[in-house]
């Protein structure tokens, strides 16, 4: 296991060791992760960075927001286009009577939205998302529980995460901040921890990034390339990545293809 992912998930446990307390000091965290105080101080400082906790005198608060990841209301407009387009091709990749997991991600949102009327079952954290289909005919609704994010009106945490570990669902569609050799990153540590959940839960996991997204590491780890089934891309994506994507062996599939309800020719 590589050094980001053991930091990564170092930094998950201790932020979850704060939030539940409120407070911890210094050499109680030290003790229940097993490291030196240096290395809890460095990793507090990457959580304070990020927004999700304060340092004080002899140890650490739990703030619970972090102003790396943006509203959902400001993330929605930005690649609008290549979003939609990806959003179209993702949809065709679902067939009905399919149990299809969606997070909070604004291309999922796009995706979510192509679905409406579909015979589905729908299963979320995100409150935008669970809106689309409240009164969806045809389609069942699952929302996840948990603390809710309220900048992006996601459920996040340890509820939404058991919950998860009791459900079985056929294709997750997810998103993410940004993606490098290593694999897939995003901004909040709380959020990686229950899209791990989320992968766990699905038969095959369904990345849609835009092409801008490729090349930019973001706060915290959330999986190898290698651990994706397929990535739906918009056309913009390089030859370089495209080689990178597919000799990782994820399927890519290119945003403007033609929609079919077949299963896809990897690009």
């Amino acid at each position: 296991m590589s050094t980001v992912v053991l930091a990564e998930e170092r930094r998950t446990r201790l932020l979850e060791l704060v939030r539940r307390q409120g407070f911890a000091s210094l050499p109680q965290l030290a003790g229940e992760l097993k490291v030196s105080e240096s290395t809890v101080r460095r990793d507090l400082d990457a959580l304070e960075q990020s927004g999700v906790a304060r340092r004080t005198h002899g140890g650490v608060f739990y703030s619970g927001s972090s102003p790396a990841l943006p509203p959902f209301e400001e993330r929605q407009p930005a690649q609008w286009e290549k979003k939609k387009q990806i959003a179209e091709r993702t949809a065709a990749l679902i067939e009905d009577g399919e149990t299809v997991l969606f997070d909070g991600g604004s291309t999922t949102y796009l995706v979510a939205r192509e679905l409406l009327g579909r015979r589905l079952q729908v299963v979320t954290n995100s409150l935008p998302v669970a809106n689309l289909f409240a009164s969806a005919p045809g389609t069942d609704l699952v929302l996840l529980g948990g603390y809710v994010y309220p900048r992006t009106g996601v459920a996040l945490g340890p509820l939404a995460n058991a919950m998860l570990g009791q459900l079985h669902v056929h294709k997750l569609i997810m998103s993410t901040a940004g993606v490098t050799e290593q694999g897939l990153y995003n901004s909040n540590l709380l959020l990686v921890e229950t899209e791990r959940a989320m992968m766990r839960a699905a038969d095959e996991v369904i990345v849609v990034a835009d092409s801008t997204k490729f090349g930019h590491q973001n706060l915290s780890f959330l999986c190898g390339l290698d651990e994706v089934h397929r990535m739906v891309v918009d056309t913009e994506i390089s030859q370089d990545w495209r080689k990178k994507i597919e000799a990782a062996g994820v399927k890519l599939v290119l945003a403007q293809e033609p929609k079919s309800n077949t299963d896809p020719i990897s690009s």
